[in-house]
C-alpha cells in the first residue's frame, strides 16, 4: 500500500515542483481557500492558541494573524514540494544569509554547531546553508510513517550534504563524528512540546508555564558544540534571509538549561515581531499547568 501511494502521489508532486513561481503561488492560494474555509484545518487550535498567548489583541487581529498565517502556511506547502526541483542557484537567490561567515568562522576555528531555531518563516530550505560549509550537515527530524516519501525527503536534502537523522540517532551519529574527528553542523527546531514523560524542563512560552525541549542543549554541552540560533525573516513572497546569532561557543560554562532558556527569548522576540508566521498549527501549549 505505501508504494502504490506513492507512485499514484509522486507524479502529482512532481508536476506541482517544475510550476513556474507565479503560478505555484496561485496554487497555493487555491490551497489556502481550501485548507481554511472548506476543510477548516486545525482552526479552532489556531485560534485557541492565538488567544491564550496574545489576549490583549482584539478578534479582529486575531483573525488577521490567522488568515495571514494560513496564506504562509500553504507557500510552506508549495514550497517544499518546490525542493524536489528548484535549482541551487534558484534557492540561493530565495534563501538568503545575512551573516553566513559568522558560522564560517565557527567552522575554521574547528568547532562543530548545534544550530537551534523555531518553526517559523521558512525551515525547508535551510538546506542550502550546507552549500556554503566544508563540514557534514544534519538535521533531526521524525521519521515518515511512507518509507518511499521518508527517502524521497532524504533525497532531496542529500543534494545539499544534507542529512535526516531521527532523535534515536542523534546522539551516536554525532558522537561518531566527533571521535572520528569531523566537525558537523546539526540542526535543531526545539520549539515544539516534548512528551511529558520526557519534560525535564519549565519555563514560561509566550506568557504561559510549559514543558520544552533540551535535548539540543544537551548534545551541545556533551560534544562541546557552539550554539547558534538562527532567525528567518520573510522578505516578500518566496523570499527569505536568515541571520544567526551566536548563543555561546563554551557550552559547558553554563547552568543547566540556561541555553534553552535564552532560545526561548529570541524565538519569543521573532513571534512578536511579526507572528503570521509562526506554526500555530502545533498544539504546543497542550500541557500548560501539568507541572504540579
Amino acid at each position: 500500500m505505501q508504494f502504490l501511494a506513492y507512485i499514484l502521489i509522486y507524479p502529482f508532486l512532481w508536476m506541482i515542483s517544475i510550476l513556474p513561481f507565479r503560478l505555484l503561488y496561485f496554487f497555493s492560494d487555491s490551497v489556502y481557500i481550501l485548507l481554511y474555509y472548506v476543510i477548516g484545518y486545525r482552526r479552532k487550535v489556531v485560534t485557541s492558541n492565538l488567544m491564550l498567548v496574545f489576549p490583549d489583541k482584539s478578534k479582529a487581529e486575531i483573525k488577521r494573524i490567522e488568515k495571514a498565517f494560513y496564506h504562509h502556511l500553504c507557500d510552506m506547502i508549495v514550497e517544499s514540494i518546490k525542493s524536489m526541483t528548484i535549482s541551487e542557484a534558484e534557492m540561493k537567490k530565495r534563501f538568503t544569509f545575512s551573516n553566513v561567515e559568522l558560522l564560517q568562522e565557527i567552522e575554521n576555528n574547528g568547532q562543530s554547531i548545534a544550530l537551534m531555531c523555531a518553526h517559523y518563516g521558512s525551515w525547508e530550505w535551510i538546506f542550502i546553508l550546507q552549500s556554503y560549509m566544508k563540514n557534514k550537515g544534519y538535521a533531526v527530524y521524525k521519521r515518515l510513517a511512507n518509507t518511499y516519501f521518508d527517502n524521497l525527503v532524504k533525497r532531496i536534502r542529500a543534494k545539499y550534504n544534507s542529512h535526516l537523522i531521527t532523535t534515536k540517532e542523534t546522539i551516536p551519529v554525532l558522537m561518531k563524528a566527533k571521535v572520528d574527528g569531523h566537525l558537523t553542523t546539526c540542526g535543531f527546531v526545539s520549539d515544539q512540546s516534548p512528551r511529558l514523560d520526557k519534560a525535564y524542563h519549565w519555563n514560561e512560552f509566550m506568557g504561559v508555564k510549559v514543558p520544552v525541549h533540551t535535548g539540543a542543549e544537551m548534545l551541545a554541552k556533551r560534544l562541546d558544540m557552539a550554539v547558534v540560533f538562527f532567525k528567518v525573516k520573510r522578505l516578500k513572497r518566496g523570499y527569505y534571509e536568515t541571520t544567526f546569532e551566536t548563543i555561546t561557543l563554551t557550552p559547558k560554562a553554563y547552568e543547566n538549561y540556561q541555553i534553552t532558556d535564552i532560545f526561548l527569548k529570541l524565538v519569543e522576540q521573532q513571534i512578536n515581531e511579526a507572528p503570521e508566521y509562526y506554526l500555530w498549527t502545533h498544539k504546543r501549549w497542550k500541557h500548560m499547568n501539568k507541572n504540579s
